[in-house]
């Protein structure tokens, strides 16, 4: 076999896995979800149809018409993600029935899921798009008609970045950037997918952004947090991330109200590389005691206490620790009930796996379009899931944490919450 012929198998064993995976992603994804983009598909396949029997574009002025559309009829399709409500076309002379839904029903479930998978996986391209419609039996696609197929896929994901943040005050949100590889002008090039999560008022996580940056720094933080604000974000208390670049600035400029929480599990591994490896065991240990504590005073005495032990015996560290405690323990000013909830962000590092189980496939991104293609369609799925699983904080703790800061802020304890927030 030559060098040409291993390269061609080689792509086309890993296009093939791509797109199994694809197929297995989609199975378990959100029902919603793979639903809207099915109906997306067919709908958009079933016109392409109907076109070609009136011998032109539905709405376009031609002598060379031959039928009219008429409407619309509603048909009921059992797929493996549920039933979908299809919209099958209807002309004024004769009648229209999409032959690969009819003679061939479970081929052609088969073959839409994977023209789905290979778009939400890989991105919508013209070519790529009138190639597997060719497995339904559809051979007229124009231009135009893949082009608004791929508009309204991408539509359904810019509809969800885009959707108002109305179920606020959001108190406390997690942000985190995802590195990935993208092929522009010619060479890959590393960007940053920002994320956001809240935790909105009715106790649940929502995911409030996405978007794609060229460089994590402080411009690009500022742009983030303000495209939320402008959206709706309101009643953010405290911020929840690792450190990085330029977001503590970000959020003063942003949230001034809002106080920045730095991850506990990520400061543990930051500190412990300031001390000798055989010393690492006795310093996790000994920071672990500070959130131990029952309350937010003994917390903070802990702390002194670490800090003097520490500077006993590794002064470096103790002067890395007594530098980030401030941000470090910022979760004391919430009830103690909230605090395994907000101080770390741990949480985001589950949902970034996930993503990262999708987009690890893929490898590297034909353009930033696919990446935020494929992360805004994991991150609407797990949206779907919150909304439906259990409060990850119950409405009176949430109204407590709300509470608790101001009043331990406020001179005045009987000013109403709206003056004093």
């Amino acid at each position: 076999m030559s060098k040409l012929e291993g390269d061609q198998h080689d792509d086309r064993t890993r296009q093939s896995a791509l797109h199994s995976l694809a197929e297995e992603n989609l199975a378990a994804a959100s029902p919603d979800l793979l639903r809207a983009m099915i109906k997306t598909f067919a709908d958009a396949l079933m016109s392409a149809e109907a076109d070609a029997l009136c011998n032109a574009e539905y709405g376009q002025v031609s002598d060379e018409r031959v039928n009219h559309r008429n409407g619309y009829r509603p048909r009921e399709w059992d797929t493996r993600a549920g039933t979908v409500e299809l919209a099958v076309p209807k002309l004024r002379q004769g009648s229209y029935f999409p032959h690969w839904l009819l003679e061939r029903r479970r081929q052609a479930e088969q073959a839409l899921i994977s023209v789905v998978a290979t778009a939400y996986l890989l991105g919508v391209s013209t070519r790529r798009v009138e190639k597997l419609a060719e497995s339904l039996g559809v051979t007229q696609l124009s231009k135009s008609q893949v082009s608004a197929m791929a508009k309204h896929l991408d539509e359904q994901v810019t509809a969800f970045r885009n959707r108002p943040l109305d179920a606020g005050p959001y108190s406390f949100i997690r942000v985190d950037a995802l590195t990935q590889k993208v092929r522009e002008g010619g060479r890959i090039v590393h960007v940053h997918a920002l994320v956001a999560v809240g935790v909105n008022a009715d106790g649940h996580r929502e995911i409030l952004g996405l978007d794609v940056a060229t460089a994590e720094d402080g411009a690009d933080w500022l742009a983030f947090l303000r495209s939320l604000i402008a959206r709706g974000l309101s009643g953010v208390q405290l911020v929840i991330s690792d450190a990085h670049a330029g977001l503590v600035d970000a959020i003063g400029a942003v949230l001034p109200g809002a106080s920045w929480q730095r991850c506990r599990t990520h400061y543990a591994r930051n500190l412990l590389s300031q001390v000798p490896r055989s010393a690492q065991p006795w310093v996790a240990t000994l920071l672990r005691t500070v959130f131990e504590q029952p309350d937010s005073d003994a917390v903070q005495a802990q702390m002194r206490h670490v800090l003097d032990a520490l500077e006993a015996k590794f002064p470096k560290a103790a002067a890395h620790l007594d530098t980030a405690q401030h941000d470090l323990l910022a979760f004391t000013a919430f009830p103690r009930e909230s605090w395994r909830q907000i101080w770390s962000n741990n949480p985001q590092e589950r949902l970034n796996k996930e993503i990262r189980r999708r987009t690890d496939v893929v490898g590297i991104f034909p353009d930033r379009t696919a990446v935020i293609r494929l992360v805004g369609a994991v991150l609407a799925e797990q949206n779907d899931e919150w909304t439906e699983a259990r409060r990850y904080m119950g409405r009176e703790l949430h109204a407590k944490a709300r509470l608790h800061p101001i009043e331990s802020e406020t001179d005045d304890p009987a000013l109403p919450t709206e003056l004093t927030s």
